[in-house]
């Protein structure tokens, strides 16, 4: 059985690293914050003082970092990944990066005689503890084909979609939708309940037509009661929305609902939702719409 290592053990990096501790595997795990791991040296897991040293004691190691800056932390200079790992290694990147630094990462792990996947995941924390997380994989078909068994322990769908960096492009394409779609759910149960309709009957209504969609359905209670803890926060989805525009910047590719979708996030940044989930565009709307409500001006 392969020897796993894990690097950032965050929101979704520790259900992730539960899962494959649960199936028995061997996990060496890292994490600047140490203390955030205890659930999981509790199960087994093994601690390494240094990301080098995860890759070092693994045959195949993964991480789930939360932007670019973060990544290159764990990966590069001599204490880093990539100076462990050795000829035969396997790197899986799940989190979402931009294409051009997943290749970059592959041409380094290449140079050491490993290679690299970037396996960026759709879905949640609640979807990574059912197992139902998805993958967008892209790489060597040989090297998904030998972890796949491990990847099946996480997730129900891993569709490979080609070379290293088109598993973070493809990534970055499926997730530009997702705040448009609650942008767009927003507006509407703005107008039906500034029109008479309860919000909780327009809700209902909507979650029974054909607009319904998973994302939906996963976020509609959140527009009767927010959550203190977001499942996508405003600061990730906007990191997302940004690779996606410079993805149509450098491939000509017009994003017109991606660009607005972000200024209203950088609206709702600037009323104080910087950490909230990104459904509370809706209250970003609401705010302004009362703001601006003309029915004001028709009373006077």
């Amino acid at each position: 059985m392969k020897k796993l290592g894990f690097v950032g053990l965050g929101t979704m990096g520790i259900p992730m690293a539960k899962r494959l501790l649960g199936a028995e595997y061997f996990v060496t795990g890292y994490n600047r914050t140490k203390s955030k791991s205890q659930e999981l040296l509790e199960l087994g897991m093994e601690w390494s003082k240094s990301p080098r040293g995860v890759a070092e004691a693994s045959d195949v190691v993964f991480t789930m970092m939360a932007d670019t800056e973060a990544l290159m932390a764990v990966t590069q200079g001599p204490y880093g990944i990539l100076e462990g790992l050795g000829p035969g290694d396997l790197y899986i990147d799940m989190g979402t990066v931009a294409p051009e630094v997943t290749r970059k990462l592959a041409a380094q792990a290449a140079g050491r005689g490993a290679q690299m996947l970037d396996a960026p995941v759709s879905g949640n924390a609640i979807n990574v503890a059912e197992g139902r997380l998805s993958m967008m994989v892209g790489g060597p078909a040989s090297a998904l084909e030998e972890v796949r068994p491990i990847l099946e322990i996480l997730g129900t769908s891993i569709t490979h979609v080609g070379t290293n960096g088109q598993g973070s492009a493809m990534k970055i394409a499926n997730n530009l939708s997702l705040p448009v779609q609650i942008l767009a759910l927003s507006e509407g149960l703005l107008l039906a309940e500034k029109s008479g309709i309860p919000r909780e009957i327009a809700l209902e209504a909507m979650m029974n037509s054909v607009i319904a969609s998973p994302l939906l359905r996963t976020r509609s209670s959140f527009f009767m009661d927010m959550p203190d803890e977001p499942l996508f926060s405003v600061r990730m989805i906007q990191k997302d929305l940004s690779l996606a525009l410079n993805m149509g910047l450098d491939l000509g590719v017009p994003l017109y609902t991606a660009s607005v979708t972000n200024q209203l996030l950088t609206s709702a940044r600037g009323l104080g939702f910087y950490q909230k989930d990104f459904a509370v565009v809706f209250d970003t709307l609401q705010q302004m719409s009362e703001a601006g409500d003309p029915r004001a001006d028709d009373a006077s």
